[in-house]
Formats: structure tokens, C-alpha cells, sequence
């Protein structure tokens, strides 16, 4: 075996020590350029897991000065894992840079692509919890962006995977119910095909809150009666809040009964 240069070595022994104590000083772009400097120097020394776990680390410093150099670094240890057959990190680090474009940059058709690419990784992994985690995410995005038909498709493949499983088959009526209201935005005929099927599928969604309160609005949008859905949807938050993401939906589908007038309340 070839032996490691003693100069490269120690240059790397070097950059790592200054990055730490960079990093310790709360100095994170001069962390961040000392581990990229570490994580090239062994990449020139064929030392792959050590110039990902390098670029990982710079990654995490940039996080907390420069997101769009903590992403450059993230996907340089990411093409590592991937040529090393580590899909699994790789995912993990894929949901990093969602997390980034989510939080920092706000780029949520970026933190989509992230999320997907983690959990076809996942998938290919039989990493199958870990896999419908990241769908979840992009469902919830696409819903926001308009993106319903791939919404509905993901909470159904979600709530399909789900529905047999008995730890989990209790959280399946809940992307039903995602997934219709998605339907409910397109069209009323097609929420009302969707929910049929669903209770076929998965009889206890039937009995659920959720698709009770899915009957009443349909019910009160058929009838273009605006206080019976707003009531309906205060009784169901009654007892079970409902988050900004079903609020938003809701008001959506609370618009088509109003035409264009724009009052939601």
C-alpha cells in the first residue's frame, strides 16, 4: 500500500485543528473554509469517508453564516456517499438541504426536489418509514404551491402504505382526509369519488371526524351555504385543531362557495 505524504498529512492535521478552534471562536465561515480545505486535501489523498465526514462538518458551519456555501458543501459529501454506495447517509444529508431551502432561503420548489431525491434514496434502501417521512413533506409543499394532483397522489400511495400496518393504520385517515381536500380544491365531483373510494379501501376512515366533516362540507358547497361549511369547520376544530396547512385548504375550498368576492370570514 501506498503511504500517506507526511507534508499532506500534517497540512490536514493543521486545517482540522484551525477549523475547530474557528469553530469554537464562533468564526464559522473561517470554519467552514479550514474543513473544506481538510476535506479536499483528502479527497487528493483518496481518503473518501474522511473528505465527506470533512465537508459535512464545513457544511454545519456554513449553516450558521452562509447557507448557499453550506449547500455547495452538503452536496459535495453527498456525490462522496453516493459513489461509496452510502445511500442511506446520503438521504440524510439530502433532508439537510431541504431543511436549508425551507428555512433559510425559502426556496420551497428546491426543498421539494431535496425531499424527493432523500426518499427515493430511502425507498431504495427499504427504508420505507424514512422514505414516506420525506413524501409527507412534499405532499404537504405541493398543496401549498397548487401542486394537487401530486399532493393527492403522494397522500394516497402514503395512506395505502400505511393503512395495513398496525402501528401506523391510525394515521392513514389522516392522509385521506389531506388528499381529499386537495381533491375538493380541483372539483367537488372528484372529492366525492375520492372519498367513496377511500372508505372502500379503509373502512374506519367512514367512522373518522375527518370524513364526517368532508360529507358536511360537500353537503353545505352543493347548497353554496357558506355558514353551514364555516360551522361545520368550527366544530371540528373544537375538538380537533386544525394546523395552518388544513386552514389554508380549507379557505381555499371556502372561496369557490363565495365566487370572487375574497371575504373568508
Amino acid at each position: 500500500t501506498k503511504s500517506i505524504p507526511k507534508p499532506k498529512h500534517a497540512k490536514n492535521m493543521m486545517y482540522c485543528r484551525s477549523a475547530n478552534m474557528f469553530k469554537m471562536a464562533k468564526n464559522w465561515n473561517a470554519a467552514g473554509a479550514a474543513f473544506c480545505k481538510a476535506a479536499r486535501l483528502h479527497m487528493q489523498l483518496q481518503n473518501k469517508h474522511d473528505s465527506a465526514v470533512s465537508f459535512i462538518d464545513a457544511g454545519n458551519a456554513y449553516k450558521k453564516s452562509d447557507p448557499n456555501e453550506a449547500i455547495k458543501c452538503l452536496n459535495a459529501a453527498i456525490d462522496i456517499y453516493t459513489d461509496m454506495g452510502r445511500f442511506t447517509i446520503a438521504a440524510k444529508h439530502h433532508i439537510s438541504i431541504a431543511e436549508i431551502y425551507e428555512s433559510e432561503l425559502v426556496d420551497m420548489e428546491k426543498a421539494i426536489a431535496h425531499y424527493e431525491q432523500a426518499a427515493d434514496y430511502y425507498k431504495g434502501e427499504e427504508s420505507n418509514s424514512s422514505a414516506n417521512k420525506c413524501l409527507l413533506k412534499v405532499g404537504a409543499y405541493c398543496a401549498q404551491l397548487e401542486q394537487y394532483q401530486k399532493s393527492i397522489e403522494i397522500y394516497e400511495q402514503v395512506g395505502a402504505n400505511v393503512m395495513d400496518n398496525p402501528l401506523l393504520k391510525y394515521s392513514a385517515k389522516e392522509y385521506f382526509f389531506k388528499a381529499s381536500l386537495c381533491h375538493f380544491i380541483v372539483d367537488e365531483l372528484n372529492a366525492k369519488i375520492a372519498i367513496e373510494k377511500y372508505e372502500e379501501m379503509f373502512p374506519a376512515f367512514s367512522d373518522s371526524r375527518e370524513c364526517k366533516l368532508l360529507k358536511k362540507l360537500l353537503e353545505a358547497h352543493e347548497e353554496q351555504n357558506i355558514e353551514a361549511f364555516t360551522e361545520a369547520v368550527k366544530e371540528f376544530d373544537s375538538i380537533s385543531r386544525l394546523d395552518q396547512w388544513h386552514t389554508t385548504l380549507l379557505l381555499r375550498i371556502k372561496k369557490t362557495i363565495q365566487g370572487e368576492e375574497g371575504d373568508l370570514k
